[in-house]
């Protein structure tokens, strides 16, 4: 789209079906760097290579991503929450253990509840669970289910007290020395079924606009509070603060040191500059001036089964299955589509045929942008009912929830 020569690795054997035609692949990165060169640019979307990102950059190589530390931020939540104190962000009680049994005993033994149930790192948020009894009785029968199921095979299970009150994020790209672009509030969509029901997912879709104004209040009282860190441990990437805020202020629930998905496909709906020359200014640590649009966005994430349960699931797949799309769209080159678990075959015809290209169930995600939150949902809604996929589904609701309540509490405690 922007006239770059781009190679994709995916690290990932089993999701290496999906964005043939799409995009040149390579199965071996490293043997690229001859092709990149130190005036390239290399783009890491995930957190695990912050070893790798520090070693490039030393031998010259303008790499966009985090750090070591950064990365250290997701995959060990109760340091991370050490962090946040350091830097006088509100926090929560959290705390991480080894293994399922450690989390039971502690939720039996702590009444001070109710707890919420998450995993370090960008595990598969499906083991993520927010309890509703202060005695834990839920939270500790979904931890027995997880051992019955899982034995102690999660890794590090997190167990953070609950706070009511309205969730929302705040984000921004950092260049290593300073901010990049303007202050991004988003709100997220974690349930699987509209008016926040069902298992949680990654996420269903999100909401979120820019803001310009440094003395937001929301950024001012957490992620700018972390400038300082940013540039002790050369973080140059995009990082995300989500928090809880009600009538006692913000309190940091964790962080986002990488492109978080689907948000980054509103990032393009949003942005006006090229991708490529904001990357490579952070990349560089030089400053840019992102042109960008003001308004409400919307990304809806548009699933076929076995999501959200893939990882674990087997036996359902909707691999092989093909993707229809209006002729507007097409015509329009998908200005408003985002793939991800899609590929294209080329027929003798001489025509194309999108199918659904992996096991996990994410397919694509629709974004739109309108001055109010409701037309954002209806271009959205409109781009939607042009697409089908057999078996689809999708959140009706984003934007719905936080436009009849969460905006008027947050007006009520001064955060809008």
């Amino acid at each position: 789209m922007e006239g770059c020569d781009v190679k994709l690795y995916i690290e990932n054997i089993k999701l290496r079906g999906s964005f043939r035609n799409l995009v040149k692949q390579t199965t071996n990165w490293r043997k690229e760097l001859k092709w990149v060169k130190q005036d390239g640019l290399i783009v890491f979307d995930d957190i695990g290579y912050g070893d790798i990102q520090d070693k490039l950059r030393k031998e010259g190589y303008s790499v966009f991503g985090g750090s070591k530390l950064g990365d250290r931020l997701e995959e060990n939540r109760q340091w991370s929450q050490k962090i946040l104190k350091k830097f006088r962000l509100r926090t929560l009680p959290t705390y991480n253990f080894d293994n399922v049994n450690k989390a039971i005993l502690f939720a039996k033994h702590n009444n001070n509840g109710p707890w919420v149930v998450k995993q370090n790192g960008s595990a598969a948020k499906d083991i993520n669970y927010v309890g509703q009894f202060k005695d834990n009785r839920d939270v500790i029968s979904v931890l027995k289910n997880y051992l019955t199921n899982y034995g102690n095979n999660l890794g590090k299970i997190t167990l953070q007290q609950k706070a009511l009150g309205i969730e929302i994020g705040v984000g921004r790209y950092f260049n290593g020395d300073d901010w990049a672009g303007p202050i991004e509030i988003n709100v997220e969509h974690k349930k699987m079924f509209p008016g926040n029901l069902g298992p949680t997912t990654s996420e269903m879709g999100t909401l979120a606009w820019y803001d310009d104004n440094e003395e937001n209040r929301l950024f001012k009282e957490t992620l700018a509070k972390l400038k300082p860190f940013l540039q002790e441990i050369d973080y140059r990437g995009d990082i995300d603060v989500n928090c809880i805020v009600n009538e006692k202020g913000a309190f940091a629930l964790e962080m986002t040191p990488r492109l978080g998905s689907p948000i980054i496909h509103l990032h393009s709906e949003i942005h006006s500059s090229p991708w490529h020359k904001f990357l490579k200014a952070v990349a560089d640590k030089k400053c840019f001036r992102l042109k960008w649009k003001k308004g409400f966005g919307i990304v809806i994430l548009v699933a076929v089964p076995p999501f959200p349960y893939s990882p674990r699931m087997k036996g359902i797949s909707s691999l092989g299955l093909e993707v229809f799309f209006h002729s507007s769209i097409i015509n329009s080159n998908y200005r408003h589509v985002h793939f991800e678990g899609i590929s294209i075959e080329k027929l003798r015809t001489g025509s194309r045929r999108h199918y659904v290209s992996d096991h996990p169930g994410y397919i694509l995600y629709v974004t739109a942008l309108g001055k109010s939150i409701n037309e954002a949902r209806e271009k959205a809604d409109v781009i939607l009912r042009k697409i089908h996929i057999p078996k689809m589904f999708y959140r009706n609701d984003i934007g719905l929830n936080f436009q009849e309540e969460g905006i008027n509490m947050l007006n009520k405690w001064g955060y809008l």
